[in-house]
């Protein structure tokens, strides 16, 4: 990760909502990467919320909604879908269990929005996390940027909120 960055850190500085808008198809961190294959050979994947692999993330999601912040996740994907965003889709019981809403968008209803080039988080009104990914789907160097400029988030906030109204929540959502 970058110098000194710290996910746990960084969504303590949430007070409101936090924003995380995925465009790629499919992403190529380590980890995933087995999982994925794992399920693909076997029907089976891990969504236990407090497994050792989840953890990190659902320890930061329940605290961050805990302490009120609403916690929303849009996914914009091609369909048919690819095999990681099958498995994605079956591993967002997770996602919701630690207390994020998520939604899902086709790319192809998504053609007239303006978007950024890259995946991002945006916390209240005050920063915007862009993510890089390489290629293949593995981290950039660095893999965050952190921007603090006020046009640049309402882009991103409006952005997300456009693609939030047109998605469907991942309970009715079918992978296809």
């Amino acid at each position: 990760m970058s110098s000194g960055f710290q996910w746990p850190d960084f969504f303590q500085t949430a007070h409101v909502q936090a924003l995380h808008l995925e465009m790629r198809d499919s992403y190529g961190v380590a980890g995933e990467l087995e999982e994925v294959d794992l399920w693909k050979r076997t029907g089976q994947t891990d969504i236990d919320p407090d497994s050792d692999g989840w953890r990190p993330w659902t320890d930061i999601a329940r605290d961050a909604t805990a302490r009120g912040v609403v916690l929303r996740r849009a996914r914009i994907v091609s369909e048919p879908v690819t095999d990681y965003t099958r498995w994605l889709h079956a591993v967002t019981v997770t996602n919701l269990a630690a207390g994020e809403l998520v939604r899902w968008l086709p790319r192809s209803k998504a053609s007239d929005l303006c978007l950024p080039g890259n995946d991002f988080w945006v916390l209240d009104a005050h920063t915007v996390l862009f993510n890089h990914w390489t290629g293949d789907g593995g981290l950039a160097d660095p893999p965050v940027e952190l921007r603090y400029e006020p046009e640049l988030i309402k882009m991103c906030t409006d952005a997300f909120e456009a693609v939030w109204d047109r998605a469907t929540p991942h309970e009715e959502y079918q992978v296809h």
